[in-house]
């Protein structure tokens, strides 16, 4: 049986820094931490350790969505790119258009059309954001993408500690 407790903001960082893993649950977290043994009679929890912040649609974050394995099969740096915006759009569709306020100096980031995208500047390479109505320009170097990644999850009610650990996916 598993029981919610309400901890404070600093506690919870504290926990969440010492995640091993994607989707690593909070529990499985403190007893790592406490020297306690793995509870062998009862089901581990699957709850990750997530944000209040963040929490939206299933009560779920990218911590608990993604696994390392599936982003480990995204061969290039576009195709995890899409499937780190893929996820994000999967935890929060409600709040994912935000990101269409996101944009460059000289070009647009997102939008509901790749035609839009490609008005914005040249070269943008627009791609649609898979299981979505949004597209993204892929045609950035990486660093820039990690950056486009990070204001995303900014958006999206993640702290800027969750937001880097997301931009590292990449």
């Amino acid at each position: 049986m598993s029981k919610r407790i309400e901890i404070d903001d600093d506690i919870y960082r504290h926990i969440a820094s010492h995640t091993q893993h994607i989707g690593e649950s909070a529990s499985a977290i403190l007893r790592r931490l406490l020297g306690l043994d793995q509870q062998q009679d009862q089901p581990q929890s699957t709850a990750a350790v997530e944000p209040k912040v963040a929490e939206k649609a299933h009560g779920r974050t990218i911590f608990d969505s993604m696994t390392s394995a599936d982003l480990a099969g995204q061969r290039s740096v576009v195709a995890r790119f899409l499937y780190i915006l893929e996820m994000l759009h999967k935890c929060h569709p409600e709040m994912f258009p935000k990101v269409l306020q996101i944009s460059g100096r000289d070009r647009q980031y997102f939008s509901r059309s790749a035609a839009e995208l490609e008005a914005s500047g040249t070269s943008t390479n627009p791609k649609q954001i898979p299981n979505s109505e949004f597209y993204v320009v892929t045609n950035n170097n990486t660093t820039r993408k990690k950056s486009m990644l990070n204001q995303v999850a900014l958006e999206l009610g993640y702290d800027q500690s969750e937001a880097e650990k997301i931009r590292d996916f990449l």
